[in-house]
């Protein structure tokens, strides 16, 4: 049998350890790539990602309430700025919940 039949046996130098490392996680940067090997991706991500929704839906909501009673138009336009960024960010949060099948309550 020879050494390098025995995989458990390899013995790896830092500076390709340091490489694998590398490799391994450009590879995971990839969400082409983890989706079609069929892993999911850790929950963090979503999780951010919802927080940021509610925080653009509590600022765009208070945003329309003050621009409503002030009718100040840097707030109003403020507004109008913010509004599309909370619904982009809000249908990229529905279409990753959507794809990796998952309730919404096991991530949150």
């Amino acid at each position: 049998m020879n050494d390098r039949d025995k995989p458990n046996d390899i013995v790896l130098s830092p500076h390709e350890r340091v490489a694998l490392r590398h490799i391994e996680a450009e590879l995971s940067g990839d969400r082409r790539l983890v989706r079609r090997m069929g892993q999911t991706r850790p929950p963090r991500p979503r999780r951010r990602l919802a927080l940021t929704v509610a925080v653009l839906v509590c600022a765009s909501l208070a945003l329309a309430v003050i621009g409503i009673r002030t009718s100040d138009p840097a707030v109003i336009w403020t507004f109008a700025a913010l509004w599309p960024l909370t619904l982009f960010q809000a249908f990229r949060l529905l279409c990753r919940v959507s794809s990796a099948g998952e309730r919404i309550t096991s991530w949150l």
